[in-house]
């Protein structure tokens, strides 16, 4: 497959380049790119004029966060964003929607990401990650496994901890890995009841997604996958090292995902923050937690005044002498 930058979906000056990743029991496997680069003369001095931002997407999601571009953009920055295999942009008729059996399955995405940003190309530039729940997740733990890659990791309501917490994890684990052993695309029954979804439309920073890309209650979860993410917790919760300083923004609170509330319009009612918040202490040794008050599961899809209190905490880390 010829590997070429094309107009994106997004529009304007978006583009994607499709990336070969082989093929596997469902067909080929693709990962996409989207970019987004500075408008400004070549002559311009940007703030972040070195950096080069890596976005991954969470669960049952893909990338269209397009002011969060904008904003890397406008300061200098080249900004990527990537829909792993069998999500969004990278999902092909008859696939499994997200499924891994592994998260260390995703290093492959992440590699050609990196060659297609032409990482090699351009030596000295700062990489930042950026990951938004489940991609947190995914992006804490390559960074652990390639230290010295990246020069900052910004998590966006990572998904450290499963919602039961660390006893409730420790004691699903076996009983998830036991069936992912005989029935790794089996189907768990859906537990998302839209609640989440329901909350970004009524704040309205939810566009209409493509058909099948981000449905309202979710994907259907599998045994293998839910291994994938346990383990990745379990790896969190003994301690890693992403070898460059994090920062991770989290709602100050959190709400039942069980019965619709109108606080779900200024709580995260995905994750329990509190637990996010402890397991973030063992990213490495320099992590920074922001607690952004009113803050939807995605704080940059949250109301305007958290929105905005979310890019200034960004904006202020970002530009801190800890990161030059």
């Amino acid at each position: 497959m010829e590997e070429v930058w094309l107009p994106d979906l997004l529009g304007g000056r978006f583009r994607q380049r499709t990336l070969s990743l082989g093929s596997d029991a469902e067909g080929e496997i693709v990962a996409t790119l989207v970019r987004l680069l500075p408008s400004w003369p070549a002559s311009w001095t940007g703030r972040l004029r070195d950096v080069d931002v890596l976005y991954v997407h969470g669960w049952s999601d893909y990338f269209f966060q397009t002011s969060l571009a904008q904003w890397w953009a406008d300061r200098g920055a080249r900004f990527y964003a990537l829909d792993l295999r069998k999500y969004g942009r990278s999902l092909r008729p008859g696939q499994t929607p997200g499924y891994v059996s592994s998260l260390s399955a995703y290093d492959a995405d992440i590699a050609a990401a990196l060659s297609a940003m032409g990482r090699d190309e351009r030596p000295g530039r700062r990489l930042v990650l950026l990951g938004h729940s489940t991609g947190g997740l995914t992006l804490s733990l390559w960074a652990a496994r390639h230290p010295g890659l990246a020069s900052a990791l910004v998590l966006n309501s990572p998904w450290l901890e499963f919602q039961t917490g660390a006893r409730g994890r420790e004691a699903l684990s076996p009983l998830v890995a036991a069936r992912a052993r005989w029935d790794p695309l089996g189907m768990h029954p859906v537990v998302d009841l839209g609640f989440y979804t329901r909350a970004q439309r009524e704040v309205g920073t939810l566009p209409e997604a493509p058909d099948g890309w981000r449905p309202e209650r979710g994907f259907p979860t599998t045994p293998g996958w839910l291994k994938a993410v346990l383990d990745g917790h379990e790896t969190v919760a003994d301690g890693i090292e992403v070898g460059c300083p994090a920062l991770v923004m989290l709602s100050q609170r959190s709400s039942s995902p069980l019965v619709w509330r109108p606080d779900m319009l200024e709580t995260d009612s995905v994750l329990v923050v509190d637990d996010i918040a402890k397991a973030a202490t063992r990213l490495g040794s320099l992590v920074t937690i922001a607690r952004i008050d009113g803050a939807l599961h995605d704080v940059f899809l949250s109301r305007a005044q958290p929105r905005d209190e979310a890019y200034r905490v960004l904006g202020e880390w970002m530009f801190s002498p800890a990161l030059r």
